[in-house]
């Protein structure tokens, strides 16, 4: 697969999907009403996806693996965040299982990238060619 933008990005589309997850996980009952938590995993959410398109129009593949290891940091935010509201009783089990695969999902991804990038170090192209092993190499 040709990567020509961001959206094109695997672990951006799949992190989309997660954020949309946290985001209608947070609407409901009392998460909507824990303004702390639900503002928190949301910004963390929000910044997965940030992330990986705002490393991916970084000028080299450095800069976009240090956005990268950003977005990873935010995907185990969410994570934690998760288990507080599984605990507290905002979600259920089968939500938190549910948001907390797509989260694996995006870490994956996210990770596969990030060996891509470290095995071409030199400066990032106008456009990537990869295919989707690269990125979903576990």
């Amino acid at each position: 697969m040709r990567i020509v933008r961001f959206e094109d990005v695997e672990s951006w589309k799949e992190g989309r999907k997660l954020c949309n997850m946290v985001y209608e996980a947070a609407r409901h009952g009392q998460f909507s009403r824990d303004f702390g938590l639900r503002d928190q995993i949301q910004r963390a959410a929000v910044s997965i996806v940030s992330n990986i398109a705002e490393g991916f129009d970084s000028k080299s593949n450095a800069e976009f693996h240090r956005f990268l290891v950003y977005a990873r940091r935010s995907i185990s935010e969410v994570k934690s965040q998760l288990y507080v509201a599984v605990d507290a009783k905002y979600i259920s089990q089968e939500e938190f299982d549910l948001i907390y695969s797509q989260a694996d999902k995006v870490g994956k991804l996210t990770n596969g990238f990030l060996r891509f990038l470290s095995a071409n170090k030199k400066s990032k192209p106008k456009s990537t060619d990869n295919n989707q092993t690269n990125q979903q190499t576990h």
